[in-house]
């Protein structure tokens, strides 16, 4: 016991030294949290920041994301970049049903902030079911942070460095060199889907509202960016979504307008729409050594509920909750690793099966899926607890059914 002990203290008395490889969204926001629990960080990539901005894409961020993005102090400055939605509606399209779910639905302790300062409830946290961000001013406020810490070295456009530190975090994303270095199992089930990303200018619904449609031949999200404009997530079989990605503006419109329910009418595409394919993936491991794995790098899942991102936000929760203990000598650094993967299984594993369940669940015709739909659906739409029950868990995480959040 004294010898761990001493080992323990060796690190109290010099810095904790860890490296990020991957500067995407995940690792950037898991290099910021090392950062704030006091570690010395490096962030490498081989992309420049340029290329690291040049994504054009969108992202839904629940209250979980929102409860990390306040620790970390960054909630406040991304508030003029997020557009808020209060209200989500579920509606399937092939049973003619609808679900709505507001702010109310998840309750007073789910929607209310953390520790952060009341200055940062801004964005309307309290009465917004989730808010919908575009990736370059989220990568223009990471990218800006990480150059303004002095715990952190930027090492962007370069191959990387091998240079021993106490924690490699892998945040490279599905095809990680470095999960693949350590030999760890992955496994991979591709989809027949494909999803379809597209911004349009939208009419027939509220500025603040966000849609989860569900078609037969996959989840159709409509996500508000703010006035008349949305994010389409599109999901369908693989070929008609390819094939669909290269029609001409006016073809497509006419396309969407089969696909959108009565009274949603798209009037111009507002970017290139952009297809790709659709995996469950699960990593056999995360973590090996002093490394551990975050985000893509260690799971992926259907974009269906908007749980990608969170999902992978979470584990920066968690590793940043383990990197403070350690720098503050309750956990000692050679623990670190294995209690990160110990936290990380149940939420992860529970959520690529809830995300595969509605997938399967909802892209179908046959009759015995469509009667569960038929009393799953309304179901929730005559009871209050199911629904704040089912909101809690797609905003805070699965593990809500298992026990209460804690901060």
């Amino acid at each position: 016991m004294g010898d761990s002990l001493d080992r323990h203290s060796d690190h109290l008395t010099s810095e904790l030294q860890a490296r990020v490889r991957g500067a995407g969204p995940t690792g950037a926001l898991a290099a910021l949290a090392l950062a704030e629990a006091g570690w010395q960080v490096e962030l490498e990539d081989p992309l420049t920041a340029s290329q690291l901005l040049a994504r054009n894409r969108a992202y839904a961020l629940t209250h979980s994301s929102r409860r990390l993005l306040e620790r970390l102090q960054l909630w406040e400055e991304l508030a003029p970049a997020l557009a808020p939605f209060r209200a989500l509606e579920l509606h399937d399209l092939e049973l003619g049903l609808q679900v709505p779910f507001t702010a109310r639905d998840l309750g007073r302790r789910a929607a209310s902030p953390s520790t952060a300062p009341a200055s940062t409830c801004s964005a309307s946290s309290g009465d917004a079911v989730g808010w919908v961000v575009r990736h370059t001013p989220l990568m223009e406020l990471l990218l800006r942070r990480l150059e303004g810490d002095g715990r952190v070295q930027l090492a962007l456009g370069s191959p990387g460095s091998q240079t021993p530190v106490d924690l490699l975090v892998a945040a490279e994303g599905a095809a990680s060199s470095t999960r693949q270095g350590l030999g760890l199992a992955h496994w991979r089930l591709p989809y027949s889907q494909s999803c379809l990303s597209v911004r349009v200018r939208l009419r027939g619904s509220a500025s603040d509202q966000a849609w989860e449609l569900f078609r037969a031949e996959g989840p159709f999200a409509v996500l508000p960016l703010g006035g008349d404009r949305f994010q389409l997530v599109w999901s369908g079989p693989a070929q008609r979504m390819r094939r669909l990605e290269s029609l001409d503006p006016v073809a497509f419109l006419d396309r969407l307008a089969g696909a959108l329910p009565d009274g949603l009418q798209a009037d111009a595409l507002l970017d290139a729409p952009r297809a790709f394919p659709a995996a469950l993936e699960l990593s056999g491991g995360f973590h090996r050594g002093n490394t551990v794995l975050v985000g893509e790098t260690m799971h992926r899942c259907h974009p269906v509920g908007g749980q990608g991102l969170n999902l992978c936000w979470r584990d920066v929760a968690v590793l940043h909750k383990l990197a403070a203990r350690t720098a503050r000598g309750r956990l000692r650094l050679s623990r670190l690793p294995a209690a990160y993967g110990r936290r990380r299984w149940p939420d992860v594993l529970l959520t690529l099966l809830a995300t595969d369940a509605l997938v399967r669940l909802f892209s179908n015709r046959q009759w015995p899926q469509r009667s569960v739909r038929q009393i799953g659906l309304g179901l929730l739409g005559r009871l209050p607890l199911l629904r704040r029950l089912s909101l809690r868990t797609m905003t805070l995480g699965p593990c809500q059914l298992l026990a209460r959040w804690s901060e």
